[in-house]
């Protein structure tokens, strides 16, 4: 199980930030062979939902209110480390983040960007597909949202 914290970018320490961009690259740019900025100046203005495996960072998100990302409140850069992902520390992570998104801001609509593949995960969260499929940094992605 998972022991989730929520911090704002300045409380984050040097070592969870460095961990969390490590693990966002090695899954985003290396594992998913995408070439893109993955710090993108968002971090600021987000909440950061940090999954912990005992001092481990195991799984993160970043969190948005509405008007920030889209115009809906969201949840975005949705990550677990390749080791724990037999671990459905993926599932934890979100939940964690849909309630952080309802604590943190008072709202109940959430849109998300998924990967295609991933559909079905995000489904069984109560996400609904909004609008056609399109490319983003090379991957079939929809707009799901959770009302």
């Amino acid at each position: 199980m998972l022991k989730v914290q929520v911090k704002r970018f300045d409380e984050l320490s040097t070592t969870e930030l460095y961990v969390i961009l490590q693990l966002r690259s090695e899954v985003f740019v290396v594992e998913q062979d995408c070439v893109y900025q993955d710090v993108d100046g968002k971090d600021f203005k987000s909440l950061h939902v940090i999954g912990y495996n005992d001092e481990d960072i195991a799984a993160y998100t970043r969190i948005f209110k509405a008007g920030d990302y889209f115009k809906e409140a969201s949840i975005g850069r949705v990550v677990v480390s390749p080791k724990y992902r037999k671990d459905g520390f993926g599932r934890e992570i979100m939940k964690a983040s849909i309630a952080a998104v309802n604590k943190a801001y008072g709202e109940d609509t959430i849109r998300i960007s998924a990967q295609k593949y991933l559909l079905k995960f995000y489904t069984s969260l109560g996400f609904n597909v909004v609008g056609e499929e399109y490319l983003e940094d090379g991957i079939p992605h929809m707009n799901m949202i959770k009302n």
